[in-house]
C-alpha cells in the first residue's frame, strides 16, 4: 500500500510463472511425441509379391520374388491367401537376369549396357512394426540402392481394392444407373441381397 511490494506476492508470482513454464514444456513434449508417433508409412500399402519396382537408371519394371519366407500371405477380400508379403530381405526380382533392362549409368557406343543389378544391402525404410519371421515388411516408401548407382523404389504395391457384395447392396441405385443406363440396378441389388443373405445364413 505504501509503494512497497510484499515478498509473499513476489514468491507467489514466481511460482505461477514456474508453473506456467512447466505446463508449456509438458505441452511441447506431448506435441513432439505425437509428431514422432506419426510415420511416413501411415496410409501406405504393404508390398506383395505381384507388386513392381523401378530403378531411376533402368527402363523395365520387374516384379518381386519372395525368398525370405513362405509363411505370411496378405489376404484378399474373401480371406483367401493371395500373395506373399515382401520383406526387407527379399532382394531377388522376376526376371532375375537384367531386371531393369538397360542401365543409363553404363552407356556404350551401341547404346546402354544391360542392367547388372547388384543390391547394396537390404531394403531401406521398411515398416519395423510388422515383421514376418524377424524380417520387416516393405511399404510403398521403401527403397533399395544398387551398387552400380541406381535407386530402386516401389512402383506398384500389388494390392487391389475390389467392391464386394456389401458395397453393391448399399450403393445408390439411381447413381449406378447413370453410370450404366442399360442395367436395372435395383434388380441387380435384389439378386446381390439374396446372395449376401445366403452367405450369412
Amino acid at each position: 500500500m505504501n509503494g512497497f511490494v510484499d515478498e509473499g506476492d513476489e514468491i507467489s508470482e514466481s511460482k505461477e510463472t514456474d508453473k506456467n513454464s512447466a505446463e508449456s514444456k509438458d505441452r511441447d513434449k506431448k506435441e513432439e511425441s505425437k509428431e514422432s508417433k506419426s510415420s511416413e508409412h501411415d496410409g501406405k500399402y504393404f508390398v506383395i509379391q505381384k507388386g513392381m519396382c523401378k530403378c531411376d537408371q533402368g527402363f523395365k519394371f520387374p516384379k518381386f520374388k519372395v525368398t525370405s519366407h513362405k509363411k505370411h500371405y496378405w489376404n484378399n477380400e474373401e480371406g483367401e491367401a493371395d500373395y506373399l508379403a515382401v520383406t526387407e530381405d527379399d532382394l531377388m526380382l522376376d526376371p532375375p537376369a537384367m531386371p531393369f533392362g538397360q542401365c543409363k549409368l553404363q552407356p556404350s557406343s551401341g547404346g546402354y549396357l544391360p542392367c547388372s543389378y547388384a543390391p547394396a544391402g537390404k531394403w531401406q525404410k521398411p515398416y519395423e512394426k510388422v515383421k514376418v519371421m524377424g524380417h520387416s515388411c516393405l511399404t510403398e516408401v521403401s527403397e533399395l540402392m544398387c551398387s552400380v548407382g541406381g535407386k530402386i523404389t516401389i512402383m506398384k504395391h500389388g494390392q487391389q481394392s475390389e467392391a464386394g457384395k456389401n458395397n453393391a447392396a448399399n450403393a445408390n441405385s439411381r447413381e449406378q444407373e447413370i453410370y450404366n443406363p442399360v442395367m436395372d440396378y435395383e434388380e441387380f441389388q435384389e439378386d446381390v441381397n439374396e446372395d449376401y443373405s445366403e452367405d450369412y445364413v
